[in-house]
């Protein structure tokens, strides 16, 4: 894989330079009114949604924490509360998430967050050479390998993702 382009530098790129990680930036046309960024982004870059993963964050227990799952599902609030060690979870307040992470929703990556949370990545990632996660903005998604994404972030892994209805 190619190293990132310096006109696309974002936290999560730059964590990725500094941590000598391997990674492809893949730049698309946002578009506003798209219904799901992650699906939008699949479409765009003629990936396969299973391969796209959205950065969620959640509360645990009163802690912030992060869930990463394929785009073409959703988050099981219990099973990620579970990979916690708690009982329950519910999705953080969006202006919480924001003030976080440093990244704005449609665009939080689960790499250069401002303040770190605990993060629990999808096991389906492990399938793959590579995924793609949100690089820091809206447009732009990373593509990385999962072992480097689970060690870059401390990531757990677990059955979090479920199918959409």
């Amino acid at each position: 894989m190619a190293k990132k382009m310096a006109s696309q530098g974002t936290p999560a790129t730059a964590a990725l330079t500094a941590a000598g990680v391997p990674f492809v930036v893949h730049p698309y046309a946002h578009d506003p009114s798209a219904p799901s960024y992650g699906l939008e982004a699949a479409e765009v870059l003629g990936i396969d949604p299973a391969r796209v993963f959205k950065t969620l964050m959640v509360e645990v227990e009163g802690r912030l924490a992060v869930g990463v799952v394929p785009v073409s599902g959703s988050l099981d609030l219990k099973a990620v509360a579970g990979a916690l060690g708690a009982k329950k979870a519910s999705m953080a307040d969006p202006k919480a998430a924001e003030r976080r992470t440093g990244y704005v929703l449609g665009g939080i990556s689960p790499l250069g967050q401002r303040q770190p949370s605990p993060t629990v990545l999808d096991e389906s990632a492990l399938g793959f050479e590579t995924i793609f996660v949100s690089g820091g903005r809206r447009g732009l998604d990373i593509e990385v390998a999962p072992a480097d994404l689970v060690r870059l972030t401390r990531a757990v892994t677990a059955a979090i993702g479920s199918a959409k209805d």
